[in-house]
């Protein structure tokens, strides 16, 4: 029998009911968990984090994970379990969104160079394309600089205006940014 339509239905923000009830439950177990609650109350978010790991993820009936929990919050990066931890305990109100990491990057970027603001938006597209994307990273580490020419993110004269800054950008992102953060 030949499928004769197909419709598909945005969801919207909140998410399948089934998703967010996954994060709930995962929430109401870790919150009454004494030995998580304890060591995370005493500061030892790395503790918990460890705890979790090995004695509540992957265990009969729920088989929590990380990107199980990552697909419920319909996170669009990788969130960490210690920003998990610090969500179910308020120590943060929401995860933040990849673009908003990305403008905290450019800000304290900004703080520690100090960049004319002729080029703060070179820098920051700069920046934020060099962080998210591969292609990006492998021509400036390959030096193939004329592969920009075809590129969309950063043009040709893009890098070019760029001038000493073409080598901080990837400097300052191999010393102070995780980029698995991003992904």
């Amino acid at each position: 029998d030949p499928l004769k339509t197909f419709s598909e239905k945005s969801v919207g923000l909140a998410g399948m009911k089934v998703d967010w009830k996954f994060f709930e439950k995962f929430e109401h177990v870790v919150k009454n968990d004494p030995v998580v609650k304890q060591k995370y109350e005493q500061g030892d978010v790395k503790g918990a984090e460890e705890y979790i790991k090995t004695e509540i993820f992957e265990k009969p009936e729920d088989y929590f994970n990380l990107e199980k929990l990552r697909k419920a919050v319909k996170a669009d990066r990788r969130i960490t379990l210690r920003e998990v931890i610090e969500k179910i305990f308020g120590g943060i109100n929401k995860f933040k969104s990849k673009d908003e990491l990305l403008e905290e990057e450019f800000e304290k970027f900004v703080t520690i160079y100090k960049p004319d603001n002729k080029y703060a938006l070179l820098i920051k597209n700069y920046l934020k394309a060099y962080i998210t994307d591969p292609e990006i990273r492998d021509i400036v580490e390959t030096k193939e600089y004329s592969r920009f020419a075809t590129n969309p993110k950063v043009t040709m004269k893009d890098f070019r205006d760029l001038n000493g800054w073409r080598e901080v950008v990837p400097e300052y992102v191999k010393d102070y940014v995780s980029i698995n953060a991003f992904m």
